[in-house]
Order: C-alpha cells, then structure tokens, then sequence
C-alpha cells in the first residue's frame, strides 16, 4: 500500500489504515515506540515500564545509610493541616 506523507501543523505524518490497526489489535491513543532501523522506520506498541522493587532501586549502592527523622512543624505560610 502506498500512502502520502501529509503536513500536520509543524510536523508531517502519516494516516494508518484501519484494517492494519484492526489486525495488530492497536485502537485510537495506542502508546508506541517509533525507531528508525537499517533506514525504515518501525512502529511498536510500547510496553508498560517494569516498576522496580526496592531492593533493584538500590542494586550497586555503596554508601551508607543514615536513618534521619523529619519533623513536620507548624505551618509557615497558608498551609491548610
């Protein structure tokens, strides 16, 4: 299928026909991955980032830890508590 690259606002793009978003399963505010590889450009569905645990947010750390209370003191400005 051939298609026209078309001008939107300062941008240009490409409109993609519904039977090929139909027979990825993708639907309308779809979340992709846009890349160019070996001079085409590839479209993915994006996948969710992976959260991580506490214990993979501080792999490689080597400082050392040092427990410090907070205390939240009376309001400065036009906080409401």
């Amino acid at each position: 299928m051939t298609i026209t690259i078309q001008k939107w606002g300062n941008s240009q793009g490409i409109r993609i026909p519904k039977h090929y978003l139909n027979e990825l399963s993708w639907s309308e505010d779809e979340m992709v991955d846009l890349f160019i590889e070996d001079g085409k450009i590839i479209i993915e569905r994006s996948r969710p980032a992976q959260r991580k645990n506490i214990v993979e947010l501080f792999e490689g750390f080597n400082g050392k830890y040092e427990h410090v209370d907070f205390v939240w003191d009376d309001s400065e400005g036009r906080e409401a508590w």
